[in-house]
């Protein structure tokens, strides 16, 4: 089964078919602006609700190009201010400017700050999430740019950029004396960098009957969630839409919470 989605797919215990089935009609009849339209899907033991796609029998696959999608799932490290390494090798001046960007415009606005006109080059790499990139800047191809996106990727910290400056001081390094040069500079420049670590916020949402809302809002409060919005319009009797974002590292124990807090299984909307 396969399907190309922005959104989690959720599943739903192959005997609750009827709920799940009835779920999905008044999804399709309401539409509720948290939620796309959903296709059934039944695969035992589990029967899935999934954004409408190209469905197949064979694999879940989703395209996500969002840089906030990383291999850390929700949270990522990176500085906390801009940070400044210099050093002299063999009579060349190497500066190393680290830097937190979030996209690539960002990153050019960076490189167009700190970058030295008058410099012999401004080498420079850059990650965001799973997007990269890096540039020699007229030194030999690849001994400088990958060299210093392969330090920010063995630091591993994300959404930063490093620009490392060098002033030609007659002595020419060599190929492996420029790597390591690069290298080592923007290694030793992140190194020094004080570090915070971001936590994504998951938007999140459920449908749950009035008499449950407050026991809802505690483990809310408890989660320290947030945006939380509220929706009566769900076309059903006593039942109301709940949206609100927590932390990535939080979401899966306060999906457990609120099941226990209240007594009954709850399907929880993520995207």
């Amino acid at each position: 089964m396969q399907a190309a989605a922005s959104m989690r797919i959720l599943s739903i215990p192959f005997k609750n078919l009827n709920k799940a089935l009835l779920l999905h009609h008044n999804l399709q009849n309401h539409r509720h602006r948290f939620l796309p339209s959903f296709s059934v899907i039944q695969t035992k033991p589990c029967i899935y609700l999934t954004p409408m796609a190209t469905i197949s029998s064979n694999s879940i696959t989703a395209s996500d190009s969002n840089p906030n999608n990383n291999k850390k799932g929700g949270a990522f490290t990176t500085i906390k201010e801009r940070v400044t390494f210099q050093t002299e090798i063999k009579k060349s001046k190497f500066i190393a400017i680290a830097g937190t960007i979030s996209n690539e415009r960002s990153a050019q606005a960076f490189l167009t700050e700190v970058r030295d006109p008058k410099a012999t080059h401004n080498c420079w790499a850059y990650k965001v999430g799973d997007q990269f990139r890096s540039n020699d800047d007229g030194e030999p191809s690849g001994t400088a740019g990958k060299p210093i996106l392969s330090a920010i990727e063995s630091s591993g910290i994300d959404r930063v950029m490093v620009v490392v400056i060098r002033y030609f001081g007659g002595i020419k390094l060599g190929t492996g004396g420029l790597v390591r040069a690069y290298g080592g500079v923007a290694a030793d420049c992140l190194r020094n960098a004080p570090t915070c670590l971001v936590k994504s916020k998951v938007p999140m949402g459920l449908e749950i009957p009035y008499d449950l809302l407050g026991v809802l809002y505690h483990q809310l409060q408890s989660f320290r969630a947030e945006d939380i919005k509220q929706d009566y319009d769900t076309g059903k009797d006593g039942v109301t839409m709940v949206t609100f974002k927590v932390d990535f590292d939080q979401m899966e124990s306060l999906e457990e919470a609120i099941k226990v807090s209240c007594g009954r299984d709850i399907v929880f909307f993520k995207r």
